[in-house]
């Protein structure tokens, strides 16, 4: 599931904006499919090795084609969150859009965070731009 090059990207991503755990999802055809993870237990990995549009924090993402956060995975109540994420040791959390050359969705990176907090617009924004340095996936299915 790991590709070397996205986990090792994750990782880093991870480690340089203070995060704990994180993901990667790519869209394929009418799915996102699990491609990265780090620190995500392995119930939660299998729940989320494909998300539909609109399905949790990622597939809102996707449907939003907008960052999409939570303050608390554990204690969210928007229905953002879906119940697996809440086994992720972890509290604020962002998924996040990623755009090939013609401006469409190709992936949705997913990062979380020790402690409650609200991320400001100035974070948001240099966590996009992180993002979409992700190099395209050479993973054909």
């Amino acid at each position: 599931m790991n590709t070397d090059a996205q986990a090792d990207w994750l990782q880093q991503f991870i480690s340089k904006h203070g995060g704990i755990a994180g993901t990667v999802h790519e869209r394929h055809h009418d799915l996102l499919e699990l491609r990265a993870s780090v620190n995500i237990p392995p119930k939660v990995v299998e729940v989320t090795r494909t998300i539909p549009k609109g399905k949790g924090m990622a597939g809102l993402a996707w449907e939003r084609d907008a960052p999409v956060q939570t303050c608390n995975l554990k204690t969210d109540t928007t229905g953002d969150v879906r119940p697996g994420a809440r086994a992720v040791d972890a509290q604020a959390a962002v998924a996040i859009p990623v755009h090939d050359d013609a401006g469409q969705i190709r992936a949705v990176v997913g990062i979380a965070f020790m402690g409650e907090r609200e991320l400001g617009d100035d974070e948001l924004r240099e966590l996009r731009e992180a993002a979409e340095q992700l190099a395209p996936s050479t993973v054909n299915d």
